[in-house]
């Protein structure tokens, strides 16, 4: 079964937590959705260009199995600034659906639109102190309910990977890992 997501990202986002998430649940065969909160052409935190696959302004009518939020900085600012991504988090937590975070956009973005519960998150440590004083689990990936969050660039494969078991069975999540040679 075809699963729908959305990675919103901006200017200054973690490119390999953008990109491993991206590649690995396109490995699961997921409709992956790269949506921008400012432009089409994204310059990522370490200077490496891509582009989106459409404005986040252009998702608003539609429906998500999964959000997930790559990290870094300035990347997590520019999308804490987006009143489009906070309004389809909000809908996305409402509807009891999956949206997840790592590196500092659990604190950054989630945390700040009140998307993530102090004890049952994680996220980059330097991030920590930005939840209710530093309320956060010392896990490289937390599920908490529906919102998953990860600690950062070094825990993205491990991420992605848990994301894809979310949304997929255990077959497509042994075959995604076949492929990666895990």
């Amino acid at each position: 079964m075809e699963r729908s997501v959305l990675v919103p990202v901006a200017q200054g986002i973690e490119e390999m937590e953008a990109i491993t998430i991206i590649d690995v649940l396109r490995r699961a065969e997921a409709r992956v959705t790269v949506a921008s909160v400012d432009e089409l052409q994204i310059k990522a935190s370490r200077g490496t260009v891509f582009m989106a696959d459409a404005l986040i302004k252009d998702c608003m009518d539609k429906e998500f199995d999964l959000i997930v939020l790559p990290g870094g900085i300035p990347g997590a600012m520019n999308l804490q600034k987006s009143k489009e991504l906070e309004i389809l988090l909000k809908k996305q937590a409402e509807k009891e659906k999956y949206y997840g975070a790592i590196c500092a956009s659990p604190a950054v973005v989630l945390h700040h639109h009140g998307l993530v519960r102090p004890g049952r998150v994680t996220c980059h440590p330097g991030f920590a102190g930005q939840i209710e004083n530093g309320a956060v689990l010392d896990r490289n990936v937390v599920k908490d309910q529906n919102c998953i969050t990860s600690k950062g660039a070094g825990t993205a494969l491990e991420f992605a990977l848990e994301l894809v078991s979310l949304l997929y069975s255990g077959e497509t999540v042994e075959g995604v890992k076949k492929g990666l040679a895990l």
